[in-house]
């Protein structure tokens, strides 16, 4: 080789270790020396890179990992043929792991792991190395990439996805049916030997269930398994690397199956043959008996259904299912009569709710039993030959008249007589009553329709032996009709008739009610009272529809020569007896214009005429009311301003205004003449105050003279107007009406 060559050599050494076979191989790669120029190509950024002339390459160096040893392990050596020994190169080792993982001798090129290895971990490291000169560190050569790949050895066991792993499958299913699929996984190197190939078995589970070795399919091994026999299973799975073979790893999980439930069994009655027995005072609606069957399914499967085939009372009893029990539940329908039946013999038949049509075939989905009923005695209250009665009677009745009767008598065998009475809480006003011996009813007073058409009392009957057995019967009593009421009119008519009305015109239409309803309708009749048809004003023209129209007779009426007309109007029914009744129809005279229309009349027509309800004339009244509290409440205010301002204001005002007279005084022991204060306060002058030594003069009314006071200042109420006194009420206070007055 020329001496300006780099020669490499690399020594790969691999050891594979196990107990007691201490073998060990040792690679050497070698690599050739390098002529001319390198391979060239281009960069990121498309520079053209040209490979420069080197001594020494290699590509990759095994390493087996999980070393046990107690040195490092040795991976190769680095070598350029530039190196002397003389210490003046040094080699440098950069990448994954380089100072850390793996460690270079600088002086000798030798290249060791430092620490155990796991391939799972990392598979490869890749490292550049390079030969540098220890004084000037130059790089002596370009930087070479090699790889370290980690050799896989047998050392994960198969790992299952799930533990455990649950799974259902029918019961009754058949052989071979999939259960379900189990996978288990191996760290190992796939592509390297046998490491990673994992195998299935089976180790608990045997014979009901198998497995498929390379799938893990999970499959029924027996067919039609029984849940109602064994529902739960454990399964155990193996998987197993090295194909299964002695020596490879293996990892298990548990597998529990559990069989659903299908329809594959009937409902069945635990007994043929079923005894209930009965109190004969049961009643209808009431549970009777209850039936149980059972079934081995369960949920939806286990629901049933029951009903009735055959029975000696078909209409008697009637059989529903409890949902929630699954139970057949036996009620009456009808009461039960000891005396007449004392058994009764049901056959019941129960099935399945929700069959399953594959197992019709063979499967049987019904079952059958036998309930004997038997009634016990038991000491009944009397019984009424109907549930309710209706009697009539007329409402002219006499009291003591009887009305109808009822019948009631003891079912059981004792025959035991009843006593009847009526239940006072239906008849307050004790207005029936009932015989205790035969049951007859009969009226204690009399009787109206108009007032309560219909009576509704109950009858007791009870147990002459046995008072506290006791039964009720409505009686429902009707009152019929009879014609003792007359006819009326409908409401109160009152009507009014021009002055200037004319012969034969309707001033007003009558109508009549009646308390009574006769079977074929009311049919009245009008017509004026005997004692007022000769000389009456006014005729009446039945109209045949139950009313009447009111007519004048004579062609003019004067208001002012009487005013008011009382017609007397007799009404008659069409029933028997006959009744009838004289009713009066009030009609005043108006004045109206030429249309008809009312102008003037009397206080009262003018109100009617006018239209004007109650309510209408208590509001005028009611505003009539609170103007007159206006006006009092504002003639109150005035007062009292009044008396806070009294008329004379200062000594100077009274030398203006006084004024003098000739009526003589009664001197300083006149002391009830008159009062300053009545000047001040004219409104407070008491009209009961008369003199003592004056007797009132009644026979010639006092002399009044008046005189008038200018106003002194503007700003007293009386303003510009001034006052006037009257002097008559000085000379006699009773007279005084008005002791002032405003201009």
């Amino acid at each position: 080789m020329p001496s300006r060559t780099i020669l490499l050599l690399l020594v790969a050494w691999a050891y594979l270790c196990s107990h007691g076979n201490g073998l060990r191989s040792l690679r050497r790669i070698t690599a050739g020396r390098q002529g001319g120029t390198g391979l060239t190509g281009q960069d990121a950024n498309g520079v053209p890179l040209k490979r420069s002339k080197r001594g020494w390459m290699w590509n990759q160096f095994f390493l087996l990992e999980e070393y046990t040893g107690l040195d490092h392990q040795y991976v190769g050596k680095l070598h350029s043929d530039g190196d002397r020994s003389d210490g003046s190169i040094r080699y440098v080792l950069s990448g994954d792991g380089a100072g850390t993982l793996f460690v270079i001798d600088e002086n000798s090129g030798d290249i060791h792991a430092t620490k155990r290895l796991d391939r799972e971990e990392k598979a490869y490291y890749t490292l550049r190395a390079k030969a540098v000169n220890r004084i000037t560190n130059t790089s002596l050569e370009g930087e070479s990439e090699f790889i370290i790949k980690i050799h896989d050895i047998n050392d994960n066991e198969p790992k299952f996805t799930k533990d455990p792993y649950f799974a259902h499958v029918p019961e009754m299913s058949p052989l071979g049916t999939v259960v379900m699929q189990v996978t288990a996984t191996d760290a190992d190197d796939p592509t390297y030997g046998n490491s990673a190939k994992v195998v299935y078995s089976i180790l608990l589970g045997q014979p009901y269930f198998s497995v498929e070795p390379n799938t893990g399919v999970i499959r029924t091994a027996l067919p039609n398994m029984d849940r109602e026999t064994k529902e739960n299973y454990v399964v155990v799975i193996q998987a197993k690397d090295m194909a299964g073979q002695m020596g490879g790893l293996s990892g298990t999980t548990t597998v529990s199956i559990t069989l659903s439930d299908v329809n594959d069994n009937p409902p069945r009655f635990p007994k043929s043959l079923y005894e209930f027995k009965v109190p004969e005072s049961t009643e209808p609606g009431w549970t009777v008996a209850v039936l149980r069957a059972t079934d081995a399914d369960i949920g939806r499967n286990a629901e049933m259904s029951y009903r009735i085939t055959s029975s000696d009372s078909p209409t008697m009893f009637d059989i529903s299912t409890n949902r929630s029990t699954q139970e057949g539940v036996v009620t009456l329908r009808k009461p039960l009569d000891f005396e007449k039946k004392r058994t009764h013999t049901l056959r019941i038949q129960v099935e399945n709710s929700n069959p399953d049509a594959g197992f019709l075939h063979y499967v049987a989905t019904t079952d059958e039993a036998t309930v004997k009923l038997i009634v016990e005695d038991v000491d009944e209250p009397p019984a009424f030959d109907r549930l309710s009665y209706v009697m009539e009677v007329k409402e002219d009745a006499d009291a003591g008249t009887i009305i109808g009767s009822v019948s009631a008598a003891d079912p059981d065998s004792s025959r035991s007589p009843v006593r009847y009475s009526i239940d006072r809480r239906t008849d307050m006003d004790r207005v029936f009553n009932v015989h205790p011996g035969n049951g007859s009813v009969f009226m204690l007073r009399t009787l109206d329709r108009e007032e309560n058409p219909w009576h509704n009392i109950s009858v007791i009957a009870t147990e002459f032996n046995n008072p506290r057995l006791m039964s009720r019967a409505p009686v429902y009593i009707r009152i019929l009709d009879v014609n003792d009421n007359a006819p009326t009119f409908a409401t109160y008519y009152e009507t009014f008739v021009c002055e200037n009305a004319k012969a034969n015109q309707r001033i007003q239409t009558v109508s009549a009610t009646d308390a009574d309803e006769p079977v074929g309708g009311h049919r009245f009749f009008f017509s004026l009272a005997h004692e007022a048809s000769g000389k009456a004003n006014f005729t009446i023209r039945d109209n045949k529809d139950n009313t009447a129209g009111i007519l004048t007779r004579r062609n003019s009426y004067n208001r002012l020569q009487k005013s008011t007309y009382l017609v007397p109007v007799v009404i008659s029914d069409g029933d028997f007896p006959m009744q009838s009744s004289t009713n009066t129809l009030t009609v005043r005279v108006c004045t109206c214009d030429r249309e008809g229309n009312m102008q003037l009349c009397n206080q009262e027509a003018l109100v009617l005429t006018a239209g004007l309800s109650t309510g209408a004339l208590m509001a005028i009244i009611i505003c009539v009311i609170i103007l007159l509290m206006i006006v009092v409440l504002f003639a109150a205010l005035r007062r009292q301003q009044r008396k806070k301002e009294p008329l004379i204001i200062s000594k100077e005002d009274v030398r203006d205004n006084v004024v003098s007279y000739n009526d003589e005084g009664g001197g300083e022991e006149d002391t009830q003449a008159f009062d300053i204060g009545t000047l001040r306060n004219p409104e407070a002058t008491e009209e009961s105050k008369q003199r003592r030594d004056i007797k009132p003069e009644t026979l010639h009314p006092p002399v009044r003279r008046t005189m008038f006071l200018p106003p002194a200042h503007r700003d007293n109420d009386f303003g510009q107007k001034g006052l006037v006194i009257d002097y008559g009420c000085f000379t006699s206070p009773l007279s005084c009406n008005s002791l002032f007055r405003f201009l």
